[in-house]
């Protein structure tokens, strides 16, 4: 089975460039590297270790559980607008927890489960998957405002999960 080359670095850079409207003005290999010779090396001591401290991981009690979670390709974007049949072939938004914390929580696979951030919740139908406990997944932009706005809670931060009321079914 025959593989084609992969593209040069000079070639890639001149892709990037491309797509951000932005010429170069570097024709050939030989320019590239006379400008790299001329931007020279570093000289200056080099860091040994990360300026910033890492951030001890929440700890949810019960009740709660960190919020993960990411944009799905086909959701409520922008780019969807007006056209119907690509909408049309959104996944449901659900919401996703390991077995444990549904037990803990008092839900199960097919029930509706509210997410509680600082400025307000969500609900989706639940999902029972195979992840870290004490974690809960939402699709990020495919109910109401999306759950950052709606919630107020970004991934990373403590949420409050539980059974959902029949009126706060949103997805």
């Amino acid at each position: 089975m025959t593989r084609p080359l992969a593209p040069t670095d000079a070639r890639v850079l001149h892709m990037l460039a491309d797509a951000l409207d932005a010429h170069l003005g570097l024709p050939d290999l030989r320019s590239i590297r006379g400008e790299m010779d001329r931007l020279g090396g570093w000289a200056e001591e080099r860091a040994l270790e990360p300026t910033a401290h890492a951030v001890p991981a929440p700890r949810p009690g019960d009740g709660e559980a960190v919020l993960a979670g990411h944009r799905l390709l086909l959701d409520l974007g922008r780019l969807q607008e007006g056209d119907t049949a690509l909408a049309g072939t959104r996944h449901a938004a659900v919401a996703r927890l390991s077995a444990a914390t549904a037990a803990d929580t008092g839900v199960k696979d097919g029930d509706v489960l509210e997410v509680t951030g600082p400025a307000g919740s969500v609900a989706f139908p639940l999902q029972v998957t195979e992840m870290p406990d004490r974690v809960v997944w939402l699709p990020l932009n495919s109910a109401g405002r999306g759950v950052l706005s709606d919630t107020g809670a970004h991934p990373g931060d403590l949420v409050r999960i539980g059974p959902a009321t029949p009126q706060e079914v949103q997805a």
